[in-house]
């Protein structure tokens, strides 16, 4: 009879990448605060400062977050807290996330002069 093949299970391994370039280069987004504020609230199973080797947070200058994960993790949780952190900032009204990538995401203004456009249109006719 031969030999069983034995199959190692294969660990998931995430790099998740989040563009904060527009924000930060206008002085709007702090990006030393936005880290601080992942690595307090991320949750691995279930606690909060519970990172250890599992998950790294780190930021390339004033351009992205980059967040490398050893477990399972979810994409939709960066966005969650991208938001929530921009809601405690008061950015939520001018920045929204978008997903560019599989794995990124970026933060891009809200498209606000053309709605002022179409709104001086309405009261002239």
């Amino acid at each position: 009879m031969p030999a069983q093949k034995v199959t190692k299970a294969k660990r998931p391994s995430h790099h998740y990448v989040i563009d904060v370039s527009a924000p930060a280069d206008d002085k709007i987004f702090d990006v030393a605060a936005f880290e601080k504020f992942l690595h307090d609230r991320i949750k691995v199973q279930g606690r909060t400062n519970n990172l250890g080797e599992q998950v790294a947070i780190t930021h390339n200058g004033t351009k992205e977050v980059v967040v490398d994960t050893k477990i399972d993790f979810s994409k939709r949780y960066l966005k969650y807290l991208t938001k929530k952190f921009l809601k405690k900032n008061n950015l939520r009204d001018w920045l929204r996330v978008v997903s560019t990538d599989k794995d990124t995401y970026k933060l891009k203004y809200f498209n606000v002069s053309n709605a002022e456009e179409e709104s001086d249109n309405e009261d002239e006719e």
